[in-house]
């Protein structure tokens, strides 16, 4: 670990961020499905669109890290840029295995398994990095995993999908527990504006390359329709991950992970407010469990 990093890593102040920092990214990512929803283009190219828009304000934060800061270390040799790109493979591959999974399971069950990411974290950590995880934490992920359950319509609105399908969802989740991890590792050495500007460039280029071979065409053809792509890049992507990169430093992988279940707690409350969507006394009920679960995880 850098000189830099550890004074970092020690500050009260940015201690005292991280966790508001990580909620306020969780919201943000929240906001995604509503963006995906109604864009113009497929859920392949609005991933690539999400990422390539969002390099324009990650350079800019950038550039002015680097003006404020000219001892922030940056990648130069190419292990040091497979450390600061890497995370954004996992992320890409995430995304087609995600939005892959949709065209092949019940949508309950894709988005229910995806957010099963917190399992995988934990285990990681304590199998792999051998990590002690309290009894109290485990409590609050089985709460908040529950929640989630009750949240996409209960164990009756889970089993219309497919095997295959169901699979590949659990694969995304798999994915983006090794997105969360990496960005972790990668916190201990660089500053959050440049692991966002790798990783979203090599994010970029692996959706890039998805997007030409599945789809006819990946441009937008209303102003409306960029607005919409703008605004899931800026908001979610380059404010949503950033602050969860940027919390990361002072927060572990397991409760940053299960942190971000708040996103379709979120996403259904933006769903009943601003496309009509109706909230069941179930859904309400399953949001307040996900919240008191990450509470409680809190506590271990």
């Amino acid at each position: 670990m850098t000189t830099s990093t550890v004074s970092a890593s020690s500050s009260p102040s940015g201690h005292r961020r991280a966790l508001p920092a990580l909620i306020l990214g969780g919201v943000a990512i929240g906001c995604s499905p509503i963006f995906v929803r109604v864009s113009e283009v497929s859920a392949v190219s609005t991933a690539f669109w999400r990422l390539a828009l969002a390099l324009i304000p990650l350079l800019v934060l950038f550039s002015r890290a680097q003006a404020s800061d000219t001892s922030t270390k940056i990648p130069r040799r190419l292990g040091e840029h497979v450390i600061a790109a890497l995370p954004g493979v996992f992320l890409a591959a995430e995304l087609a295995a995600w939005h892959i999974s949709l065209h092949m399971t019940s949508v309950a069950n894709s988005t229910l398994l995806v957010n099963m990411t917190p399992i995988f974290v934990t285990l990681f950590s304590w199998l792999v990095l051998r990590q002690r995880i309290r009894t109290t934490f485990l409590a609050g992920l089985a709460l908040s995993i529950v929640g989630i359950v009750v949240l996409k319509g209960g164990p009756a609105a889970i089993g219309g999908g497919e095997f295959r399908g169901d699979a590949v969802a659990l694969s995304a989740a798999a994915l983006y527990a090794g997105y969360i991890l990496l960005l972790g590792r990668a916190r201990e050495i660089y500053a959050t504006t440049t692991i966002m500007l790798w990783s979203t460039i090599s994010a970029t280029l692996c959706t890039l390359a998805l997007a030409l071979v599945v789809d006819p065409t990946i441009v937008p053809w209303t102003l409306a329709g960029w607005v919409i792509l703008l605004g899931l890049a800026w908001i979610s992507h380059a404010g949503g991950q950033s602050l969860i990169t940027y919390a990361l430093a002072w927060l572990p992988a397991t409760f940053s992970s299960l942190t971000l279940l708040i996103q379709p707690v979120v996403a259904a409350i933006l769903a009943w407010a601003l496309l009509a969507e109706p909230l069941s006394t179930g859904q309400i009920i399953g949001g307040i469990v996900v919240i008191a679960g990450i509470f409680l995880a809190r506590r271990g």
